[in-house]
């Protein structure tokens, strides 16, 4: 899909921080468009996060059930969470999965990203397999609450066939662990 998008660019003129928050940061700026008109974009800056497949050895994965304040539900989702800075992606992802769920995976394989929000952050969201899982104990946050449930990969897959699951990254997780599951796509696995 090589091509040239060149009529296609938008160019930053200005930026301004309308929000900063301690953890998001809003912004609008103001563009030219390949027209040469001028217009403006708002957006949120986004310090990046990661997603985590976890492979139980008897087949079922761990996801997450947690309350999400601005859908103000409880939610099904992969482990994830924010990079911080500087943080490595493979090193967030492992630190992720064992504080929020206490396992620590023997193997790692990166699968890809994905940008969450693309009309309004700059969000994206580095995806990971582990496997050869062991159980220990979790280290939520003081402010974090949340399940850790093993289901079958088909009963996910029909929770989000039905509307049940609805987190983009988890949707996303799922077309990744269908195609690795039939063999369609290949991961590059590597110890811990």
């Amino acid at each position: 899909m090589s091509q040239d998008d060149t009529h296609l660019i938008e160019t930053r003129l200005q930026s301004e921080l309308i929000c900063d928050g301690s953890f998001l940061k809003v912004r609008r700026d103001t563009v030219r468009l390949p027209s040469g008109r001028e217009a403006t974009r708002e957006y949120v800056v986004h310090p990046g996060a990661v997603v985590v497949i976890p492979l139980l050895d008897d087949g079922r994965v761990l996801v997450e059930r947690q309350f999400r304040y601005p859908i103000g539900q409880v939610m099904t989702e992969f482990p994830a969470g924010k990079l911080d800075p500087g943080e490595d992606p493979l090193a967030c992802a492992k630190r992720e999965l064992f504080e929020e769920t206490g396992y620590t995976g023997a193997q790692w394989a990166r699968a890809g990203h994905l940008h969450l929000a693309i009309a309004y952050s700059t969000e994206i969201i580095h995806i990971f397999f582990a496997r050869g899982l062991t159980a220990g104990p979790r280290q939520l946050d003081e402010d974090e609450f949340l399940d850790v449930v093993a289901v079958d990969v088909d009963e996910l897959a029909q929770a989000c066939r039905q509307g049940r699951v609805t987190d983009t990254k988890t949707l996303t997780c799922m077309l990744w662990l269908q195609n690795v599951r039939s063999g369609a796509w290949a991961l590059e696995w590597r110890d811990a």
